[in-house]
C-alpha cells in the first residue's frame, strides 16, 4: 500500500493566535519573528481512505510559515523550510507528498522541492482544475447561466491552474477574458486558446471593469490580499474561488445576496476517511489538491504528477478519470466555509433576476 503526506501551513498569524492564545498578546512582528523559527510539525494521521479498488493512509505535515512570510522572506529560506517539512514526510513513511496552499506556489512550483526529496511530489493542481471546471458547470446550471453565452473571466490566468482552466472552459465558451500580472504571458495564453479552440480571448488591463462585466469568474491568484469586493460583481454572478488565501472578500457574503461564491475544489473522499485535524471542512471532505495526492497513492503511482507552472489538459482529464474510478466526487458546494444547497442557490438566482429586472 502506497502512503501519502500532505503539507499544510498557517494562512496567517491568526491561525497561530487561535492555537496559542498567549501569542495573541505579542506584537504581530514579534510573533512572525518567533514562528518563522518553528520546526516542521507532524500535524495528524489520516486514516480510512478506502476506494472500491484500494486503500491508503497518510499524514498532514505542517510547514510553520504563513502565506505572508512565504512571500516576504528570502526565497531560499522559504524553500529550505518546505524541503525540511518534506523530509519529515519521508521519515514518516510517505511515498508521495502533496504541496498545499502557498507551498505549491513558492519558487518554481514544486520542482526544486521534488529534486531535493527522495519521494514523489505533486501540487495537486491537475485535479484542482478538473474539480473547479466541474463546479463551474454545475453552478451555471443551477444559477440558470448559459455557459456558452456567458462572459467568463479567469483571474490569475498566468498561473498553472488559471491557464488550464481557461483552456478547458474555452471549449464551451464564446466570451472569455483573462487577467494576470504578466501581459506577455497573458498574450501567449490567448494565442494558445485561439489555436486550440478558435476563441478570441480578451486580455484585461483593467481588472475592476472586467469583474463588473463577468457572469462567471474563476479566481485563482497567488495574492495574499483579497481582490474581489461586493461592488465589483453584477447581479447573478458566479465566482469560483480556487485561491488560498481567498481572493473574494468576506464582505461579499455579508453584502451581496444576489451572487454565488463557491469554493473551487471541495471533494468527497471515499471510505470512512478521518483526517484527525479540523481545517474547516466536514468529515470526509477535502480540497482537490489533497485528493489528487490520495488518488495517486491509491493508484500506487509514485510519480511527481503535477509540478511547475505548466499543466496539461491530458493530465487533468486522466486524474479526473482516476478520481471517478476511486469514487472521489464533487461534494456539493461550500461558500465561506459553510454548505450551500440547491434551495439556497435557487433563492440567490431569484434575487438576481429581480435585481436585473429593476
Amino acid at each position: 500500500m502506497s502512503k501519502f503526506a500532505f503539507m499544510i501551513h498557517p494562512l496567517d498569524i491568526t491561525d497561530y493566535t487561535r492555537k496559542f492564545p498567549l501569542l495573541g498578546k505579542m506584537p504581530e512582528q514579534l510573533i512572525s519573528n518567533v514562528t518563522k523559527l518553528f520546526p516542521p510539525l507532524h500535524v495528524s494521521d489520516i486514516e480510512g481512505v478506502v476506494s472500491p479498488h484500494a486503500e491508503t493512509s497518510g499524514w498532514f505535515v505542517g510547514c510553520p510559515l504563513t502565506s505572508q512570510q512565504m512571500l516576504s522572506l528570502p526565497q531560499d529560506y522559504v524553500l529550505k523550510k518546505i524541503i525540511k517539512t518534506g523530509r519529515l514526510a519521508e521519515k514518516l513513511g510517505a511515498d508521495i507528498l502533496g504541496l498545499g496552499a502557498m507551498t505549491s506556489v513558492v519558487g518554481d512550483a514544486g520542482i526544486t522541492v521534488n529534486r531535493e526529496l527522495d519521494i514523489a511530489v505533486t501540487t495537486g493542481n491537475s485535479y484542482t482544475v478538473a474539480v473547479a471546471c466541474q463546479a463551474v458547470k454545475k453552478a451555471s446550471e443551477l444559477m440558470e447561466v448559459d455557459l456558452k453565452n456567458a462572459e467568463i473571466l479567469v483571474l490569475g490566468a498566468t498561473g498553472s491552474i488559471g491557464a488550464v482552466c481557461a483552456q478547458i472552459l474555452a471549449q464551451d465558451a464564446k466570451y472569455m477574458t483573462v487577467a494576470g500580472r504578466n501581459k506577455a504571458k497573458l498574450e501567449r495564453l490567448a494565442h494558445r486558446v485561439f489555436y486550440q479552440t478558435g476563441l478570441s480571448v480578451r486580455i484585461a488591463t483593467d481588472v475592476r471593469t472586467a469583474l463588473k462585466r463577468a457572469d462567471i469568474i474563476i479566481a485563482v491568484t497567488a495574492a495574499v490580499d483579497e481582490l474581489i469586493f461586493p461592488e465589483d460583481l453584477k447581479p447573478g454572478a458566479i465566482v469560483c474561488d480556487v485561491a488560498r488565501p481567498r481572493d473574494v472578500s468576506k464582505r461579499v457574503a455579508a453584502e451581496r445576496d444576489d451572487v454565488l461564491v463557491i469554493e473551487g475544489g471541495v471533494v468527497q473522499v471515499p471510505g470512512p476517511a478521518n483526517f484527525n485535524f479540523n481545517f474547516g471542512y466536514p468529515t470526509g471532505m477535502a480540497y482537490a489538491c489533497m485528493a489528487e495526492t490520495m488518488i495517486l497513492a491509491l493508484e500506487g503511482r509514485r510519480e511527481s504528477y503535477s509540478l511547475g507552472r505548466e499543466l496539461s489538459i491530458e493530465r487533468v482529464t486522466e486524474i479526473a478519470a482516476l478520481a471517478d474510478k476511486h469514487k472521489f466526487k464533487l461534494a456539493g458546494f461550500r461558500s465561506f466555509d459553510r454548505p450551500v444547497d440547491n434551495q439556497e442557490i435557487g433563492q440567490i438566482c431569484d434575487r438576481a433576476k429581480k435585481k436585473k429586472a429593476g
